[in-house]
């Protein structure tokens, strides 16, 4: 399942190579949080809500079945995110601009998860994200010498873009084997931050988020990095929302121009959204 904004971009599955280094790495452990079983939104966001899942079941053609949105992603992992970056660019990257990258999309990340933190069962007060790759056309691109990710060289998709080694890719894996990933399953990723120069918009699915790479990088020490947030929320399985309006809702983040930031209306939206799957993890 992909979900998009402006752009839909679904990532082909290629022929891998292997990275020009792979140094097996363990994520770091997940805080656990129990929390209470609980649905207890505002009063006057009670049938909006209920518009919106009767129109996700109405439109997404699997969605009961569909085993990978972030939420089966994070509980496969145990409660941390694996990422790869794809550097779609030929502008050169300083450990420090690396280093930041990580940080803003931490940090951006983060905010979606801080909505679940002690609600609904939800088992997770942290969820660490890690970045095990980086993907480029051109090794000398990267102005680092020390191995804190695998690093993929010249390994192209279909449409020339550099991409991490399908084979720890669970876009491709999703049946969690990664026994050809030449990392292991510890150095697997589980979505792509694929940034490419001159990219307008955004698009985003369960395969991670896609926008522009100035605008990322330009945009990495910002309070909110509203495509990518926006981008996250439909890695979630969030929809958009460009020919109708939930009643009595005014701007929002997933209706595209409408907000830059997580308002209380995504924030219920997202917890809906667990609360229908969490069924399938035993919650």
């Amino acid at each position: 399942m992909l979900l998009g904004t402006s752009v839909l971009v679904a990532a082909p599955a290629q022929a891998e190579t292997s990275p020009a280094r792979a140094v097996a790495a363990p994520a770091a452990a997940p805080a656990k949080a129990p929390a209470a079983e609980d649905w207890n939104p505002p009063a006057n966001l009670v049938q909006p809500l209920d518009q919106v899942w009767r129109h996700v079941e109405s439109t997404y053609p699997d969605l009961y079945g569909f085993r990978n949105y972030g939420w089966d992603q994070i509980m496969a992992n145990g409660g941390y995110i694996n990422y790869c970056v794809r550097w779609e660019s030929d502008t050169p990257v300083t450990a420090q601009t690396r280093d930041q990258i990580h940080a803003a999309l931490t940090r951006q990340f983060t905010k979606w998860m801080d909505v679940m933190a002690g609600h609904n069962e939800w088992p997770y007060r942290q969820v660490p994200v890690n970045i095990v790759g980086w993907a480029v056309r051109d090794r000398s691109l990267l102005q680092w010498n020390d191995d804190s990710v695998d690093i993929y060289v010249n390994n192209l998709d279909g449409g020339g873009a550099p991409q991490c080694a399908p084979a720890c890719g669970r876009f491709f894996n999703q049946n969690g084997d990664y026994s050809r990933c030449p990392g292991g399953a510890a150095r697997h990723y589980d979505m792509s931050l694929w940034l490419t120069d001159g990219f307008g918009g955004g698009a985003g699915g369960d395969w991670g988020q896609r926008m522009g790479r100035e605008y990322f990088v330009n945009a990495r020490n910002s309070e909110n990095i509203h495509i990518f947030l926006h981008e996250v929320g439909h890695s979630f399985g969030l929809d958009d929302f460009y020919d109708w309006t939930p009643t009595g809702v005014g701007g929002f983040l997933m209706r595209a121009g409408s907000a830059s930031q997580i308002t209380e209306f995504d924030a219920w939206m997202f917890r809906d959204f667990w609360r229908h799957l969490k069924p399938r993890y035993g919650y």
